[in-house]
């Protein structure tokens, strides 16, 4: 083959946008093809629908998806942003406070939490942890912020590090126990 005629190649295969993602085609395909997927879009778009249909003028709304890869290999759909919520009467509306993007990552020793809180100072920052859990509010004029998020191992609350840095909350918190390589059950295929 002709090494022109590679590079034109090459440069044809990454004009597919999730090329930069690390996915292909097949995978794209799989991920459309999953009912459960596609039921997650569904419901979720219908929750933005309603949000729209019942927003207050000069209120902003922020939503939005975050995908991941769960230790399953399957993808996993995390929605973020105001939340909607009922009136006493049963009207929807659309909470001011707000469900912040988030991202855990488990280490052999700890596990990192990273939080984005766009617009608030450190000191309106409410930070809770205990052995299996941390919980984040942020409860100003300007922003409210509210999140319950279930740690994958238990943690040691007193280790727990914080650092905010241009609207990014930086949590580490000491594992209980060390995770222990190869740990889980290696399966036989038949």
């Amino acid at each position: 083959m002709n090494p022109f005629d590679e590079d034109r190649d090459r440069r044809r295969r990454r004009r597919n946008p999730f090329d930069l993602f690390g996915f292909d085609e097949d995978f794209i395909r799989d991920m459309l093809d999953d009912e459960r997927i596609m039921e997650d879009i569904r419901r979720m778009t219908e929750e933005i629908m309603k949000m729209f249909s019942t927003a207050q003028p000069g209120k902003p709304i922020v939503h939005g998806f975050k995908i991941h890869i769960g230790p399953d290999g399957r993808p996993h759909i995390e929605d973020f942003g105001n939340r909607p919520i009922r009136t006493p009467d049963g009207e929807p509306q659309i909470s001011e406070e707000r469900e912040p993007l988030t991202d855990i990552i488990e280490g052999d020793n700890d596990v990192a939490v990273t939080i984005e809180l766009p617009g608030v100072e450190k000191e309106d920052i409410d930070l809770h942890v205990t052995r299996d859990s941390l919980e984040i509010k942020v409860d100003t004029p300007k922003r409210k912020y509210h999140k319950h998020l279930d740690l994958p191992c238990d943690v040691l609350p007193k280790t727990t590090k914080a650092t905010y840095k241009n609207g990014v909350l930086d949590v580490v918190i000491k594992r209980k126990e060390k995770k222990k390589p190869g740990e889980g059950y290696r399966v036989n295929i038949e």
